[in-house]
């Protein structure tokens, strides 16, 4: 049926999506799977997958493109979008949030095992040296922020290895939940602690000096969130004087972590290039959040992660 007929029988004609600033197969499948139609040129989408990291160029793009009612961001986190003030508009907004949680579960979970089996040490080594290994089982391990997809994620993997889980959040929907808030007071029991919290002026250097001292000296941390979350110097003490473990982090403060900083090269500390989720691995997750959105579009159901602007994610 021709886009004439389709207007005189009055059947609506495909969602006009586009994608930008590159345009991946994998991603204009995903709109036409979803029910939509890619639309090449913003300026006659009604909706728009944005794939750059550059808010000016989002604005002006947007500027030129008034039909666009909705745009959908490549990335999980917005914070930095928050700070550009691109939400500021009365356009729906949705992130990635939640869609990339296997991943990045899965690597905190790695980072934890490597800490607690003292891999750091043990790839460094050029002799047989001790035997210095703890095991995850039956521990207990702090998720702060463990209501988002890689808390949720994570809670299940944990549960092969008997882990008792506490989380901390900033509201505490069940038993077991803490408050940002009571950080000092769930910290001194952990031997695991992740932080998988969106960053927000609230989660800003929520890890600060009080939280490291108030964790028990055997305990272990691992960033999978944002590097602004953790006080990089007040890690840098604590490593330094024995406060707590080990850190392993995907993410710092700043990033990427210059060379000659103090936490590289350490025993006690092992750090990933914010490579928790891959574009190889996101891409796909990322096409099946753009097709789930485009049929919810389509049929008038709410949109999966709407970004919240005044919560900051």
């Amino acid at each position: 049926m021709s886009l004439g007929s389709a207007r005189e029988v009055g059947v609506a004609p495909p969602l006009p999506v586009a994608v930008a600033p590159t345009a991946p197969e994998v991603l204009v499948r995903a709109i036409e799977d979803g029910g939509g139609r890619y639309e090449p040129d913003p300026a006659r989408a009604r909706a728009l997958q944005w794939l750059g990291k550059d808010a000016p160029a989002l604005r002006r793009l947007l500027a030129g493109s008034p039909g666009i009612e909705w745009v959908q961001l490549g990335g999980a986190g917005v914070d930095t979008w928050a700070a550009e003030g691109v939400f500021a508009d009365d356009r729906t907004w949705t992130c990635a949030k939640g869609a990339y949680s296997e991943p990045v579960a899965e690597h905190a979970l790695a980072l934890t095992l490597a800490l607690l089996r003292s891999l750091p040490t043990r790839v460094r080594a050029t002799s047989w040296g001790e035997q210095l290994a703890r095991t995850l089982y039956d521990s207990h391990v702090v998720i702060v922020g463990g209501s988002g997809g890689i808390g949720r994620e994570l809670i299940r993997l944990l549960v092969a290895f008997r882990a008792r889980v506490t989380v901390v959040r900033r509201t505490p929907a069940g038993e077991g939940e803490h408050r940002f808030e009571d950080l000092p007071a769930v910290l001194p029991g952990a031997d695991v602690v992740v932080v998988a919290c969106a960053l927000t002026p609230q989660t800003r250097n929520l890890i600060d000096e009080a939280a490291l001292r108030a964790m028990p000296p055997h305990a272990v941390l691992v960033n999978v969130a944002r590097g602004p979350v953790v006080d990089t110097d007040a890690l840098v003490r604590a490593l330094d004087s024995g406060t707590i473990a080990g850190a392993g982090l995907d993410v710092t403060e700043p990033e990427p972590l210059p060379p000659g900083h103090p936490l590289w090269g350490r025993s006690d500390c092992l750090i990933t290039p914010h490579s928790a989720d891959t574009p190889e691995m996101i891409r796909p997750l990322l096409a099946g959040r753009l097709r789930e959105n485009v049929a919810r579009k389509v049929r008038g159901d709410p949109l999966v992660g709407v970004v919240d602007a005044d919560s900051g994610y």
